[in-house]
């Protein structure tokens, strides 16, 4: 299958990582990981994200994660907890349990850095992911995957501006999440004009439907709506129609939701930042490391993405996404 047309940052493919890796639990290399691990002993990773159960987006991380660990042979155990602190407590647990090495989302880095800090002086390498690539290589970890996010939202700004957006309205669902400030602003310098923030609750989408109709109804010059999650960009196809806005929507993140909106029209394209391989890449890179002591990505990230899905390649992407793995 082509990969998303226009693609706006290099994606390390996992074919590259799996060709240094054999298939099972053991291993052909004599080195022994900082955890102790030696090659051919079994390994236990644990992935410990900031989103919440149920989520499209994390569900297929979830699904990279578990089918990295079928793949190689490896015990992984995911948990989620959209709260810093709880999560920061599954990262305690983690290291106390001796895991062989943790993969770990940081939407908030400030809350969970003593305890990344802890699983590296523990001697647990750690590779984080999505969120918080900027603070990665600060509190010690192996590496990162995941999409610059700057980039990411320049990209979707550059795209709404091609297709004639002047005012955008940039819809963010999760207070605190650094990420999301770098994609509006990114979104800004891409259509070369500030974007308008509006904060909405994840957690409440029926009240987020109504904050962006009345954001529309309010100011009836902006005309683009641009959100940074799956979930979020379906209300605000209905946030539009209620406003009586012609508003374009666009988003970030993929769900069959958002194919179906940008197969009728109804969204004019969606920033796919790939978060299957957010799941899969690190389980890779945490048995290289265990095993032969191999790192990627040289201390810069490994960039899953951004690409643009729109009219053009979206029915290349459907069957993928019904699958669970885009």
């Amino acid at each position: 299958m082509p990969a998303p047309k226009r693609l706006l940052a290099l994606a390390v493919a996992a074919p590259l990582l799996l060709s240094a890796c054999t298939t099972d639990g053991g291993g052909d290399s004599g080195g022994e990981g900082s955890a102790g691990s030696p090659a051919g002993g079994d390994l236990t990773f644990s992935v410990i994200t900031h989103g919440s159960a149920g989520d499209a987006f994390w569900d297929v991380v979830q699904n990279g994660t578990e089918q990295a660990g079928e793949d190689l042979g490896i015990d992984v155990d995911y948990q989620s907890d959209g709260d810093p602190q709880r999560q920061a407590q599954l990262i305690d647990a983690a290291v106390n349990s001796d895991v062989d090495g943790i993969v770990v989302s940081m939407a908030n880095p400030d809350a969970l850095e003593d305890s990344i800090s802890a699983a590296v002086e523990a001697g647990i390498p750690v590779v984080t992911i999505n969120s918080g690539g900027d603070r990665s290589d600060e509190f010690g970890a192996i590496g990162h995957v995941g999409q610059d996010e700057a980039i990411a939202g320049r990209g979707a700004g550059e795209e709404l501006a091609a297709g004639g957006a002047r005012k955008v309205l940039c819809v963010v669902h999760e207070a605190g999440n650094i990420g999301h400030q770098q994609r509006c602003d990114g979104a800004s310098e891409g259509l070369g004009a500030p974007v308008t923030p509006l904060q909405v609750d994840i957690n409440d989408l029926q009240g987020a439907q109504s904050a962006i109709a009345s954001q529309l109804q309010g100011d009836a010059t902006i005309d683009a709506v641009l959100t940074l999650n799956s979930a979020v960009a379906a209300v605000a196809v209905e946030a539009a129609a209620d406003a009586g806005s012609e508003a374009r929507v666009a988003t970030f993140d993929l769900n069959e939701d958002v194919i179906a909106g940008i197969q009728a029209g109804d969204i004019a394209f969606a920033v796919d930042q790939q978060q299957y391989e957010q799941g899969y890449l690190p389980i890779v890179m945490l048995k290289l490391y265990a095993e032969n002591l191999n790192t990627v990505g040289g201390g810069q990230p490994v960039l899953t993405g951004p690409g643009i899905v729109d009219a053009e390649n979206v029915d290349e992407i459907a069957d993928l996404a019904s699958a669970g793995t885009r």
